[in-house]
């Protein structure tokens, strides 16, 4: 079961980084789509992936330059997890980002059913 939800996890992180990369190329394109998510990045996220998203989730767009480049790490929902046990609604959100949050932790309820 452990593996299972591993392999869910780096699921909905790809999902995620795909989403993500998506966004940045058509930040690149489309100027006036750059500034949008740039002034409204939360609103735009949500409009985007179709999910609404929960109060308690900031977003944050960062624009790097010639000088400074940001490097994220997310938070590691997998130390939480053993097989024995569920992941709790915390490590839900956390492997969702707090983004795209719906539709990946239901695949991951699925996958917790399993065992």
């Amino acid at each position: 079961m452990h593996e299972e939800l591993k392999k869910v996890i780096t699921q909905a992180m790809n999902t995620r980084f795909d989403f993500e990369r998506q966004l940045i190329q058509r930040a690149f394109e489309d100027e006036n789509f750059k500034q949008e998510l740039l002034n409204n990045p939360k609103a735009v996220y949500a409009r985007e992936s179709g999910e609404e998203l929960p109060k308690n989730i900031e977003v944050e767009v960062l624009q790097e330059n010639a000088s400074k480049v940001y490097l994220v790490i997310p938070t590691n929902p997998t130390p939480a997890i053993t097989d024995e046990e569920e992941l709790s609604e915390e490590a839900l959100e956390t492997v969702a980002g707090g983004l795209l949050g719906c539709k990946l932790k239901s695949v991951i309820r699925n996958a917790n059913n399993l065992a």
